[in-house]
């Protein structure tokens, strides 16, 4: 009995400490409703229920995995790594992908060099 006890306050600690650690860790802007350092305060000092106040309404107010995927796409089209990708048509991982290069090899190759 004291086992299982123990075990429910360890399982509530880490909750609780997720629940701060994912507040401390979020941007600012994403903060519905109060201000980071109120909910971090609420958190902190309510133990579980600031806890499963944060877990509620940070889930309700979390944009969906296809719209994180849309703004993940989108960010990654705008980098300037991969312009140079959208020049080809297909991207080049080596010499031998590459068309002018096969060309140029084959050329030497027929001229005896």
């Amino acid at each position: 009995m004291f086992l299982s006890g123990v075990l429910f306050v360890l399982f509530l600690a880490g909750c609780w400490l997720y629940c701060l650690t994912d507040a401390a860790l979020t941007p600012a802007w994403e903060f519905p409703g109060m201000r980071k350092g109120a909910w971090i305060a609420l958190i902190a000092g309510t133990f579980i229920l600031g806890a499963i106040a944060w877990t509620v309404v940070r889930h309700l107010t979390r944009p969906s995995r296809a719209v994180n995927a849309f703004l993940a796409a989108e960010a990654f089209a705008r980098h300037p790594a991969t312009r140079s990708q959208r020049l080809t048509p297909y991207p080049i991982a080596g010499p031998d992908d590459d068309p002018e290069f096969i060309g140029q090899l084959a050329k030497r190759i027929r001229e005896g060099q």
